[in-house]
């Protein structure tokens, strides 16, 4: 398991666990951040990435990435 900031581009991986605080979890899991899901890193700029997830492009800080765990 590791932070999705260390997915390399291009690369899909597999939402195993998102830390953080409660509202927090909520947040990424109304963006579509939720376990099991399939995540794609589609670019990765000065830490943000751009994210394909459940067919929709999202966009999050390095501080969020942090919080979702992949395998």
């Amino acid at each position: 398991m590791m932070p999705l900031t260390m997915a390399s581009q291009g690369e899909t991986n597999v939402i195993a666990k998102i830390t953080g605080k409660d509202e927090v979890r909520q947040h990424l899991a109304e963006l579509g951040f939720v376990t099991g899901e399939r995540v794609t890193v589609l670019t990765q700029i000065a830490g943000n990435m751009i994210l394909a997830v459940k067919d929709s492009r999202v966009a999050l800080d390095k501080s969020m990435c942090n919080r979702i765990m992949v395998e």
